[in-house]
């Protein structure tokens, strides 16, 4: 049995992980800015928190409630994002700082609260996507999002490097194209070869065993373009 903290739970991909993981026997946290639909669910196992990733001190009652709880973490994916279809001249400042404090500055702060309760045989997944891969096919409209899930890469080797000794493993999967609600804000219209669910399995069967293989990696996990 696992300790996992899945956050981005309200719909798609980490909502379909926090399902599995709960059949799986695991003991789960689950983290959005909209718990209703999960909390509705009454899942075995599962602690369902209304939790802004951006938000610091949000984070630190999450930090709070593990280290009266659990005590360790063996699982913490970093599901949650946000996405902004605009072009670059036409987004504001403030727009392109929001995407980059889900996708970059949440994602940190939420490392930084567990790494007291991460070990050398933790695993923190990282959700990036093949726009922010160097030398992948780019989007007019995505410069935000893509330029921010490009800095969560070169995060995600850095704190492997950093952590290399004693630490937990650090991965970051470049997701293609899956069938959500936040693909659909990108590509109006264009309907994905993978689902959620698919996705969601694939990513659950890494957490738990990626890390026996792999540390400070980019895998692209992709069938397509987007």
């Amino acid at each position: 049995m696992k300790h996992v903290v899945i956050t981005g739970t309200s719909r798609g991909m980490g909502f379909e992980m926090v399902k599995l993981f709960s059949e799986a026997g695991h003991d789960v946290i689950a983290l959005s800015r909209k718990p209703e639909s999960l909390q509705a669910l009454g899942l075995k196992n599962v602690q369902v928190f209304a939790c802004d990733i951006t938000k610091e001190e949000e984070l630190q009652k999450i930090g709070d409630h593990i280290e009266g709880t659990w005590k360790k973490v063996d699982i913490l994916i970093n599901n949650a994002g946000a996405i902004l279809n605009k072009s670059f001249a036409e987004a504001t400042l403030s727009e392109f700082k929001a995407i980059y404090n889900t996708n970059v500055f949440g994602v940190a702060g939420l490392i930084k609260q567990l790494l007291p309760f991460l070990d050398s045989n933790s695993h923190v997944i990282n959700i990036s996507s093949m726009g922010g891969v160097q030398g992948s096919m780019k989007f007019p409209g995505l410069s935000a999002y893509s330029s921010s899930k490009g800095a969560l890469i070169t995060l995600t080797e850095m704190l492997a490097e950093e952590y290399k000794e004693n630490g937990p493993s650090f991965n970051v999967l470049a997701l293609g194209a899956v069938q959500t609600e936040m693909l659909a804000e990108a590509f109006p219209g264009y309907q994905a070869p993978v689902s959620a669910l698919e996705m969601a399995k694939y990513i659950v069967d890494f957490s738990l065993n990626g890390h026996k293989y792999y540390n400070g990696k980019l895998l692209q996990v992709s069938n397509s373009t987007p």
